[in-house]
């Protein structure tokens, strides 16, 4: 039984940060998944997919690995940078990119 720390990303419908501050635990499968024959939905036995932690901190992550004695992997991400461009830039005098209209 192996855990995942990680930080999640932040998804394609998302402009801002919401939900990408804490960090989150998953466990790995121990079980391939199955598809049922009657629906075709697609199932696990394993019982530890379905859970997922969440902390403020790695480090209270780490403490709670530790504590329960789950072996665990942490995977840093990299910060994003973004570019602050205000909504006036696109009508600026001074504008290096051709207007469209």
């Amino acid at each position: 039984m192996t855990a995942r720390i990680y930080k999640p990303a932040r998804t394609a419908m998302q402009s801002g940060a919401a939900k990408t501050k804490e960090w989150v635990l998953d466990y790995e499968p121990e079980q391939p998944r199955t598809v049922e024959p009657l629906m075709g939905w697609t199932s696990s036995g394993d019982m530890r997919q379905q859970v997922r932690l969440f902390f403020d901190s790695k480090e209270e992550a780490i403490a709670y690995c530790e504590r329960e004695g789950i072996a665990y992997q942490v995977f840093e991400s990299n910060p994003v940078k973004r570019a602050r461009i205000s909504y006036a830039d696109n009508f600026a005098a001074g504008r290096r990119g051709a207007w469209t209209h």
